[in-house]
């Protein structure tokens, strides 16, 4: 059976992307999103702590929240994988068409990472 988004992410401006430190302490952080085929994709950079606290523990959690990271609505568990490179393409795409801001190149240009995020 695919994934499916859960009916309270759907429309949402921004997501609270929770991950776990080595020491089991959670780490929310407000995130946008693109969504495509029941999994979710968020971009960021490979040095910034969210991407190498999912390279230890994929084990993540995700609720609706404001641009703050004020959470309002239900939190889901869900798993979290860095995509390869060439993959980062179709990840974008579906940012690019959420945030208009996604689609400046010189703001993003830093941004080397996507991550899939996929619901159990």
């Amino acid at each position: 059976m695919p994934s499916q988004v859960p009916a309270a992410i759907h429309a949402q401006k921004y997501l609270s992307l929770t991950t776990f430190r080595k020491t089991g302490a959670a780490v929310p952080t407000p995130v946008w999103f693109g969504e495509q085929d029941g999994k979710l994709y968020v971009m960021t950079r490979s040095d910034m702590g969210k991407a190498k606290r999912i390279r230890n523990n994929p084990q993540v959690k995700v609720a609706p929240c404001t641009i703050r990271g004020k959470v309002t609505g239900p939190e889901f568990a869900a798993r979290a994988r860095i995509l390869p490179p060439e993959q980062h393409r179709s990840a974008r795409q579906t940012l690019d068409r959420k945030y208009w801001m996604a689609r400046l190149p010189w703001i993003w240009r830093r941004t080397d990472t996507y991550i899939e995020i996929s619901f159990e």
